[in-house]
Order: C-alpha cells, then sequence, then structure tokens
C-alpha cells in the first residue's frame, strides 16, 4: 500500500493542484498533509483526491473552524497529532519536529511525518527500547515560498521505503 505525505501548502494553490494530480495519478490509498494550509480556501484541491485525506493543523493554520468545515466532507483534521492505523502499520502525523522525534523514539508508530520546518528529513530512528525502528519524515515544503522547492513524498507501507518528488 502506498500513501502520498505532503505539509506546508501556505495558500499555494497551484502546487496544491499538481500534488493532488500526482497522488490521484498515483493512485495512493491515504494522503496525509502535516499542517499549515493557511486559508479554508487552499482546501478546495483537495476535494479532488481520489482517497481518503487526513490532516493536523500547523502553526500558520489560524482560521481553524474555517478549514475544519471544509475538511470535515473529505477527511479528517486533527488538532495537534492524528493516530493512524492502516495495512497493518501506526502511523502518527503532527506539525511540529518537538513532537515527532519522542514520538518516534516511543517505538508506537512505525512512520512518524512532521511539517513546520519546510525541510525534506528522512531518518530511521533507533526506539528507545531498541526492540524496533521508526521512520521519521518530513516531506519538505508543498508551498515551494521558503525553499524553493515543492516536494511531496510517497511511503510505501510493505517496504517502508520513502521517495521524495519535486513538483
Amino acid at each position: 500500500m502506498i500513501i502520498g505525505v505532503f505539509s506546508d501548502s501556505h495558500d499555494n494553490i497551484e502546487k496544491i493542484k499538481k500534488a493532488v494530480s500526482f497522488f490521484n495519478d498515483r493512485k495512493v490509498n491515504l494522503v496525509i498533509h502535516a499542517g499549515d494550509f493557511v486559508a479554508p480556501f487552499a482546501i478546495a484541491p483537495m476535494e479532488e483526491l481520489n482517497c481518503q485525506l487526513v490532516c493536523v493543523f500547523g502553526n500558520n493554520d489560524g482560521e481553524r473552524i474555517g478549514l475544519y468545515n471544509r475538511i470535515k466532507d473529505i477527511g479528517e483534521v486533527h488538532n495537534n497529532l492524528a493516530d493512524i492505523g492502516i495495512d497493518g502499520r501506526r502511523i502518527c502525523a503532527v506539525h511540529y519536529p518537538e513532537l515527532a522525534e519522542p514520538i518516534a523514539l516511543s517505538g508506537l508508530y512505525d512512520l512518524v511525518i512532521y511539517g513546520h520546518t519546510h525541510k525534506i528529513d528522512i531518518r530511521t530512528i533507533r526506539t528507545k527500547t531498541n526492540q524496533s525502528e521508526t521512520v521519521l519524515l518530513n516531506p519538505g515544503e508543498i508551498g515551494g515560498w521558503v525553499t524553493g522547492r515543492s516536494t511531496l513524498a510517497t511511503v510505501d507501507l510493505n517496504s517502508m521505503s520513502v521517495e521524495i518528488f519535486d513538483l
């Protein structure tokens, strides 16, 4: 099973549309957005996704009621943490890196996703018990405003392999 991951879209409608097309073309089974949509109008292109959408709010998501009302009909949105079980895997999505690393170390999840920094980060974290490993992933920013790159990721839940794509 393949999932799509993106974050920090910051109202860049054209890049959001490209991300949705990318995910639909690859027939991903789930899309996770790790926060910072910014305005409710930025959700409209996501209505075209052909799969489930799970999101968390970020620090720039000020109009949370408006965002919630746009997202609730096409997926789910969580304040700080999304706890997702799919295809025998446990996935956690948060916006902030200071939450992501300790959660990855806990060993409760196979995959921990975060955003906020706008920088790509793919690491395999040995858990505190040394009994398992967790993949820690920041897909970078889809908005492209900070780094000049618009990136997203796919994760193969069978192999736990991550691929980063530039749009």
